[in-house]
């Protein structure tokens, strides 16, 4: 092995997540209403994964797309708007889920079009509503937590670690957030993007 090589490989790489099984991205659309900044959010369609539940405008990137372009491509097919009506002001932290996949977090202003004007993708969108942003920077979400445990299995090679099937396997917490807005729940991973864009506007105050 040349370790000058190696060195340099490692030198010159961008760390990432390991065992990563998903690769999404979405997008948070501001729009200004009525001259007051709110955030728009997605009813899923009844014809898809997750249907029912409040989101952002998203999902899986595709081979050769980059996060950014991903959240974007998911905005205009979702939303049947235009690239020119999205303003991309730059990215949020990202997640990393316990199911091993990770999510990109952009925020977009939404411009040259009235919200009422808008007219979701039926196939993907029962409908969309929004919410002023300073809802979010009065109120702090309800926080729950689910513990993740690890499950048994017949066939895991328990001889082959200290212990076996009494070892040790610690036991992870799932911090869930909630908002409750009107007749919505925005909850998840939603809700905790949001609460971070909210975290950052409160720190502009």
């Amino acid at each position: 092995m040349d370790i000058n090589k190696l060195a340099l490989k490692v030198q010159n790489r961008t760390p990432k997540p390991m065992d990563v099984k998903g690769r999404f991205a979405v997008l948070i659309p501001l729009i200004n209403r009525n001259g007051t900044w709110e955030i728009i959010y997605e009813l899923r369609s009844k014809n898809i994964t997750q249907p029912g539940e409040v989101s952002f405008p998203g999902g899986k990137v595709e081979h050769g797309e980059s996060f950014m372009q991903t959240a974007i491509r998911e905005t205009l097919e979702e939303l049947r708007i235009d690239r020119e009506n999205i303003n991309l002001i730059g990215e949020l932290d990202f997640l990393v889920s316990y199911a091993n996949f990770t999510i990109h977090c952009f925020l977009g202003i939404i411009m040259n079009v009235d919200f009422e004007d808008i007219d979701p993708n039926p196939d993907e969108v029962d409908h969309i509503f929004s919410v002023p942003v300073s809802f979010f920077a009065k109120n702090e979400p309800l926080v729950h937590e689910l513990s993740l445990k690890t499950e048994d299995s017949e066939t895991f090679p328990y001889h082959l670690i200290p212990n076996g099937r009494d070892y040790n396997f610690r036991v992870g917490k799932h911090r869930i957030l909630f908002y409750e807005y009107g007749d919505y729940t925005i909850w998840g991973y939603t809700a905790r993007m949001t609460h971070q864009l909210a975290e950052i506007i409160r720190g502009l105050e």
